[in-house]
C-alpha cells in the first residue's frame, strides 16, 4: 500500500499567519489560498457585487438608448422581447463585471499596501517597543 502525501497546503503553514489583505493575524485553517480571513474575502465579494450591479444597470441603459435611438422599434411589436433583451443585458453585464473586478480586487490586493500592520505605528518600520 502507498502512503498518501499530505497534498493541502495550509498543513505546510504555521498555526497562525497574516492575513495578506488586512495583516491581522489568523489562523492558518481560515485563510484561504491566498491568504485572505473570511472577513476581507466578504468585504472585497460585498464591494464587487456593488460594482457589478452599477455595470450591469449603466449597460442596460446604454443598450436601452441604443435601442430607442438606434434601432427604433415599433412600439407596437412585442415590447416585452424588448424589455426581456434589456433584462438580460443588465444581468449577464452585472455578472460579468463582479466576477471581474473580485479577480482584479485579488490580482492587485492594494488593501495590503495601504493597511498597517499591528504592533506597527503608522510613520516607522519596527515594532513599538513598549
Amino acid at each position: 500500500m502507498v502512503k498518501r502525501r499530505e497534498t493541502d497546503w495550509s498543513h505546510r503553514l504555521p498555526e497562525e499567519v497574516v492575513c495578506l489583505r488586512c495583516l491581522r493575524p489568523t489562523p492558518a485553517a481560515d485563510l484561504d489560498r491566498l491568504l485572505w480571513c473570511p472577513e476581507c474575502v466578504e468585504s472585497a465579494r460585498s464591494r464587487a457585487t456593488r460594482i457589478g450591479w452599477w455595470s450591469g444597470g449603466g449597460l442596460a441603459v446604454l443598450l436601452a438608448l441604443y435601442i430607442w435611438f438606434g434601432i427604433q422599434p415599433d412600439p407596437g411589436h412585442i415590447p416585452q422581447l424588448w424589455a426581456a433583451t434589456l433584462a438580460v443585458a443588465f444581468y449577464l453585464g452585472g455578472r460579468i463585471a463582479r466576477e471581474l473586478s473580485f479577480g482584479i480586487m485579488r490580482l492587485r490586493n492594494r488593501p495590503a499596501v495601504e493597511a498597517t500592520p499591528s504592533g506597527v505605528t503608522p510613520g516607522s518600520s519596527s515594532p513599538t517597543e513598549e
